[in-house]
């Protein structure tokens, strides 16, 4: 090995172990601002987004979910059936509040805008009794 390239691991802050560390840190992490950046997928954050409207009282059966990233805001697009006789304004302002607030917490992205469609409304099914009537 030559003297240069000690030097350049050293002036890169790769130590003889091999191990990076920021002059005087103790903890062997690099500085926040200097780490680089977490990227979130579209895909994760539709996932997310779908479980989290199924979270909200009122909301039945599957939610269709579409994400669109940019930077570090997201936009989505949901289909989501609502139970029937669940009021529906009540229901999808919930399910907006609910997505902007979780999707945010769990991607750390900042949720700009949510569309929601509701493509059904959905009856309690009786129970069958294996007749006809």
């Amino acid at each position: 090995m030559t003297a240069a390239v000690p030097a350049a691991r050293e002036a890169a802050g790769i130590g003889a172990d091999g191990t990076t560390a920021p002059e005087g840190s103790a903890t062997g992490l690099r500085a926040p601002e200097v780490r680089g950046v977490t990227t979130v997928a579209p895909r994760a954050v539709r996932r997310i987004a779908a479980h989290a409207a199924g979270e909200v009282p009122g909301v039945a059966g599957p939610v269709r979910m579409q994400a669109v990233v940019r930077g570090d805001h997201a936009r989505l697009e949901a289909e989501v059936p609502i139970r029937y006789p669940e009021p529906i304004r009540r229901t999808t302002d919930a399910c907006r509040a609910h997505l902007t607030a979780r999707v945010g917490e769990l991607t750390g992205l900042r949720v700009t805008r949510v569309e929601i469609l509701v493509p059904a409304l959905t009856g309690a099914v009786a129970p069958s009794t294996g007749r006809v009537s």
